[in-house]
């Protein structure tokens, strides 16, 4: 591979899933969280979109070190240590507010929503930070 070539892949890497998760988790605010099967599923999603960030985090890291691109593994870094770390705090929170749901605390459905904001607007900071570097990364080569 070129070195361009590896930037472009180590951001097409990170950036499928941050899309993805992007166009999926607005669908659920047209939906009302007090229905478990919804709520579940947004929990899962929101799961499954921390452990793809880890290993496309990790994966890109390593491939950027590889490539001697030291400046940008430690950017590339940071989102694989949010999506590890993040993922233990974010899910306790939002296992909590579905067992205060469950136990018909009446507000858990507002707090949840809340929650529900706070994981799209991180992850669609994070994605405009990741596509602002694509210029300086594949300068860097």
């Amino acid at each position: 591979m070129t070195p361009d070539a590896v930037a472009v892949g180590v951001m097409v890497i990170l950036l499928f899933p941050m899309g993805y998760f992007t166009l999926a988790s607005p669908a659920f605010l047209l939906v009302k969280l007090d229905i478990q099967p919804v709520a579940q599923l947004l929990r899962g999603m929101f799961n499954a979109h921390f452990l793809v960030m880890r290993v496309a985090g990790v994966v890109g890291t390593v491939i950027l070190l590889l490539d001697g691109r030291l400046l940008a593994a430690m950017g590339v870094g940071v989102l694989a240590a949010l999506a590890i770390w993040g993922r233990r705090w974010f899910m306790q929170r939002m296992d909590d507010q579905l067992n205060a749901r469950d136990a018909g605390d009446t507000e858990a459905p507002r707090r949840l929503r809340r929650l529900h904001w706070s994981g799209m607007l991180g992850n669609a900071a994070l994605l405009v930070a990741l596509v602002a570097s694509i210029p300086y990364i594949a300068r860097t080569a």
